[in-house]
């Protein structure tokens, strides 16, 4: 996620570090050269298991990852990209993690118990071991929420701490956490998928706390350990012996970073990779042509849209926010920049955040009933005649290169605000001086959102709450959020975050544009399982094996 702390400070938690295109981050670019298999036949799919064979039962010597953006740490809690997430998923656990579905799943804590609104109490596994063979003790996991609370530490995620108010251990085996106020987002800080990586005391005082580095690479109790790291290059894994878990089937893992599309797809087509992640869907057509391909797509909980500030002129005036918004069409970004592969966004919260309580279609229906901006250019001309601005102004809006189809999308509705007398300068911008623009409060900004958790307030708790990027305040709001946080029904609680956003619709400090679907490319040799939006952020090696 990209994400602004309760201090303002801006964070990249899933956003890509570096140069990558393609309509999502859900991953890298994988590519992967597995027991030398000749491709087959093309076959492409939307959705679906992604199942290309009957599975050998070998093992996958080496898979080959190449990663569309360079790495210079591996600790989320130092980079927090949304790529370091998943090669740390499978290094590092955090006391419980997440499923395929999205559900919060025991990890090194066996069992989780919440005895008090704000009291968890964690059983520590008693056969969890770190990659050096030593045992995971409650004096380990302590030390590293200790260090995930340290702003010098882990700068990126100290802060999802703030609530907090005791870490401590209550028996041999257990750990109790207790947070300040009673809130429901609690539960999923102590995972990989948020804010907790595990490591054993002693590496991190080896490391002098600089756990990720090229001289100090991750030490952790999950099934890969880190081999080799070379910053901005490459980085290999090695299955362990140590892991509790499922044996994975591919031994060894070498992410190669390699931020250009092209290079990719001459690799795959050159038959020197068997499965991509993150396949641009402005290629989308020629991955798919490839012989024996098949390409799959699955939403990602990726959230696109505008922020505006609500303080700066003359986004400070409502109508011109709803103008911009009637001048938005959003169904043709989807449908003519997207190829179809996103759904047009009505809310912050995405629709796969509520897993156990609705699917995402049944979701989709709830958060469509949030007021909506109808694409309609007569309407948006008279909010514009009776602002502030009715002659109309000049708007500059920045996009990452990370994102091409950002800039495309703005192209496209910047002609629409130049017939109402908006003019719209839209620019490109590395990634890295993009986010640092975005620290600075712009009066307009794009905003391209990861969400890592199955929480549903996930987005909506950040960008309606103190230290937003709108800069935007609503009294009823904060209350039904304050609800939200300490509700402990599912339903209640999805009754008061589609309340908040619902208020916030009326004042139009943000317009949602869309939720967007990752793309993934398969050989005949490779074949994965129960593949979802989630299975990267798992012990994702597992659902592979080796295909015929």
């Amino acid at each position: 996620m990209a994400d602004i702390d309760k201090r303002g400070a801006f964070s990249r938690r899933g956003l890509l570090k570096a140069a990558v295109t393609g309509v999502t981050i859900l991953s890298a670019a994988t590519l992967l050269e597995a027991c030398g298999a000749a491709p087959a036949p093309k076959s492409s799919a939307s959705g679906g298991s992604a199942e290309t064979g009957q599975d050998t039962g070998k093992d996958i010597e080496l898979l080959r990852v190449a990663l569309p953006g360079s790495l210079s740490n591996l600790y989320p809690g130092q980079e927090s990209g949304i790529l370091n997430y998943y090669v740390a998923a499978i290094c590092m656990e955090g006391l419980v993690g997440v499923d395929s579905s999205g559900a919060i799943v025991p990890a090194l804590a066996s069992k989780v118990e919440r005895t008090s609104p704000t009291t968890y109490v964690y059983t520590i596994r008693d056969d969890a071991k770190f990659h050096d063979g030593s045992p995971v003790t409650a004096d380990d996991i302590l030390h590293s929420i200790e260090m995930a609370r340290d702003a010098k530490v882990s700068p990126s995620t100290a802060s999802y701490w703030a609530n907090l108010d005791e870490a401590a251990k209550s028996g041999v085996n257990e750990i109790t956490l207790t947070s300040k106020t009673a809130d429901e987002a609690f539960g999923w800080i102590p995972s990989n998928v948020d804010a907790l990586w595990i490591a054993p005391k002693t590496a991190w005082e080896k490391a002098k706390n600089q756990i990720g580095t090229a001289q100090s690479p991750l030490v952790g109790s999950g099934p890969y350990k880190v081999t080799e790291f070379a910053p901005d290059s490459h980085v290999e894994l090695a299955r362990v012996d140590t892991w509790r878990g499922a044996r994975p089937k591919v031994a060894k893992i070498r992410f190669e970073f390699i931020a250009d599309d092209n290079t990719r797809l001459l690799a795959w087509k050159a038959n020197k990779a068997d499965m991509s992640l993150n396949v641009p869907l402005a290629q989308a057509r020629q991955w798919e042509a490839a012989p024996g391909t098949r390409v799959v797509y699955a939403a990602d909980r990726s959230y696109a849209g505008l922020t505006f500030n609500v303080t700066a002129k003359p986004f400070d005036d409502v109508r011109v926010r709803k103008a911009i918004a009637h001048a938005v069409n959003r169904d043709a970004i989807v449908k003519n920049i997207l190829h179809g592969r996103g759904q047009v966004a009505t809310a912050l919260s995405t629709p796969e955040q509520f897993g156990g309580l609705w699917t995402p279609e049944q979701a989709a229906k709830e958060l469509a009933a949030i007021p909506q901006y109808a694409y309609d250019l007569e309407q948006a001309k008279k909010e514009l005649a009776q602002s502030s601005v009715p002659n109309g102004f000049t708007a500059s809006l920045s996009y990452p290169n990370t994102g091409p189809h950002l800039g495309t999308a703005a192209l496209a509705f910047a002609a629409d605000l130049k017939k109402i007398g908006i003019t719209l300068d839209v620019k490109e911008l590395p990634i890295e001086q993009w986010l640092a623009e975005l620290n600075t409060f712009p009066p307009l900004s794009y905003m391209w959102y990861f969400n890592t958790t199955g929480d549903p307030g996930e987005l909506a708790n950040w960008f309606l709450g103190e230290g937003n990027p709108a800069k935007y305040a609503n009294d009823g709001i904060t209350d039904t959020l304050a609800k939200a946080g300490s509700e402990s029904d599912p339903a209640r609680r999805a009754a008061l975050l589609i309340e908040a956003q619902t208020a916030q619709a009326a004042d139009a400090a943000y317009l949602p544009l869309w939720w967007g679907q990752s793309a993934i490319a398969l050989s005949s040799a490779v074949g994965v399982r129960d593949y979802t939006s989630y299975t990267l952020l798992t012990d994702w090696p597992e659902h592979l094996y080796a295909a015929k």
